[in-house]
């Protein structure tokens, strides 16, 4: 039998067996070998940390089935199945699970010498990318990016592979900090936003970004914002809160002509599909452009996921990247 995580209710996961059929015309049967936890959503599901009425309220139904980014190996092929074969390795949007049936359309492949731990990370990357795309980067942009958890060190690559600098980093964790300037962030603050122009301006040389990326899904940190943004600069919500009722606009978006963009997973253009923004971010890490050392802070056995949810909700300040072992 395969195995799955399901949150059965608030604070209430479990490992449990499932019945999986047989590949069907253009599906594979993937088996996992990696699966990372995207502690953001994941944890706003878990704790339930979302208002009545809110876009997560009317998704979220238990039991319910976390995960979207795994690493796997094909193990069985369907009829009319293309440009796949037994033991390809490839990542898919998927569950955490053992074994997964998906169309081929909906798999990539990774490099042949890439750490499946390390490559899980593709589908964190692909939603940075889409704030990035909001962002509209332009050579020597300066970016202030709020927060330095998976969404925030993702952001920080990005940029960097686009040519932006300054690239400054807000977090409250050294640890996180630290990594981000692996990642290519130029410039750090450890504190958390305040609204203080001052800070912000000194460590930028004096001057306001004219991108300010908040990856932090807190609320309260929006205003805070904006006041942290040049004129007729941009911020970039990337970060999806659970309370979106009390995000909230100040003077400055009038006053300095700001301009507000949101960016989301679910933003995929027939231009930039998933297949296209995964083959890049593989590509640029294969090409040692973009750095993924160093973010995994732990690694778990599937059946350990109880301990993984409780490090990531009570330990969020000494851990990052919380990837499963399925092999």
């Amino acid at each position: 039998m395969s195995k799955r995580f399901a949150f059965l209710g608030k604070q209430s996961v479990v490992f449990e067996e499932f019945g999986l059929s047989r590949p069907q015309q253009h599906e594979v049967k993937v088996r996992t070998l990696a699966s990372l936890m995207s502690t953001g959503t994941e944890n706003i599901i878990f704790n339930r940390l979302f208002e009545k009425d809110s876009h997560w309220d009317r998704w979220i139904e238990y039991p319910f089935y976390p995960g979207y980014s795994v690493i796997g190996e094909i193990e069985e092929l369907g009829p009319d199945v293309e440009g796949l074969k037994k033991g390809d390795r490839v990542a898919i949007r998927a569950g955490h699970a053992s074994h997964h049936l998906v169309k081929d359309a909906g798999c990539t492949l990774i490099p042949d010498k890439m750490d499946p731990k390390v490559a899980a990370w593709f589908a964190l990357a692909k939603i940075a990318f889409m704030g990035a795309k909001a962002a509209q980067y332009s050579l020597g942009s300066g970016v202030l990016i709020i927060g330095a958890g998976p969404i925030g060190q993702m952001s920080v690559r990005w940029a960097n592979a686009a040519g932006v600098y300054p690239i400054l980093v807000a977090d409250t964790e050294l640890m996180r900090l630290e990594l981000a300037k692996n990642g290519g962030a130029t410039h750090v603050m450890n504190q958390a936003i305040t609204g203080d122009q001052s800070l912000v301006s000194a460590a930028m040389g004096g001057n306001l970004p004219s991108i300010v990326i908040d990856t932090t899904g807190n609320a309260q940190v929006f205003s805070l914002a904006l006041p942290l943004v040049a004129k007729f600069g941009r911020i970039v919500l990337l970060g999806d809160t659970g309370f979106p009722a009390q995000q909230h606009l100040s003077s400055d978006v009038i006053l300095n002509g700001l301009t507000i963009v949101a960016a989301h997973d679910s933003h995929i253009t027939s231009e930039w599909t998933e297949a296209r923004v995964f083959k890049l971010f593989f590509d640029l890490c294969h090409t040692n452009r973009f750095s993924l050392d160093d973010l995994n802070t732990h690694v778990f056995k599937a059946a350990q996921c109880t301990e993984a949810y409780r490090i990531a909700n009570e330990e969020r300040g000494k851990s990052l990247g919380i990837v499963f072992d399925w092999t």
